[in-house]
């Protein structure tokens, strides 16, 4: 669990503690949300709902694992209309994601990470007509597997929000 912390603070994230995966909830209501398309990703990728299967088959992958390494990533606006900086900072969360998944191989063999908003890893996903290209490097959204983030970042002690102008992305290294 070392190494992993220490990659995790290697890549840059803000904010990281470790939960047992028998405490993560799945939630019916996140998954509603998620159908309800705000982020446009529903049903356009493997990496969101319905694409990752039903709440219970989600809930049994992670909880294959015994823990999550729950981590963030804040990033600052320029005020809390920045469009743009929110997606240059969903980017840079996809980016310190890959970087910790590159860093993790060589100490795990058996794990996943989850990130946010669905996989960008191919200008068009294959869903539904194909498998995905790169199974083994895409990214499942955490809240598409039914996990409410705001509850999960109180469980574990690391902040939803961090201050005015500001926006934090949660992902999680599920492991052995």
């Amino acid at each position: 669990m070392d190494a992993l912390i220490k990659i995790v603070e290697d890549a840059g994230a803000f904010q990281y503690r470790v939960i047992n995966t028998s405490e993560v909830d799945f939630l019916p209501e996140v998954r509603e949300m998620c159908a309800a398309n705000a982020c446009h990703k529903y049903g356009t990728t493997w990496s969101c709902p319905p694409g990752l299967g039903t709440l219970e088959e989600c809930r049994d992958r992670i909880r294959k694992y015994e823990k999550m390494l729950v981590f963030t990533l804040k990033c600052e606006l320029e005020d809390s209309f920045d469009y743009e900086g929110m997606m240059a900072g969903m980017e840079n969360f996809k980016q310190l994601c890959r970087k910790i998944d590159a860093a993790v191989k060589p100490h795990l063999n058996n794990y996943m990470i989850l990130s946010n908003e669905g996989c960008d890893l191919c200008k068009e996903c294959t869903y539904p007509n194909a498998p995905c290209r790169f199974p083994d490097r895409a990214h499942g959204s955490i809240e598409g597997y039914g996990v409410l983030v705001s509850r999960l970042a109180k469980q574990v002690g690391v902040n939803y929000i961090n201050g005015q102008n500001t926006v934090t992305y949660f992902g999680a290294i599920v492991y052995n």
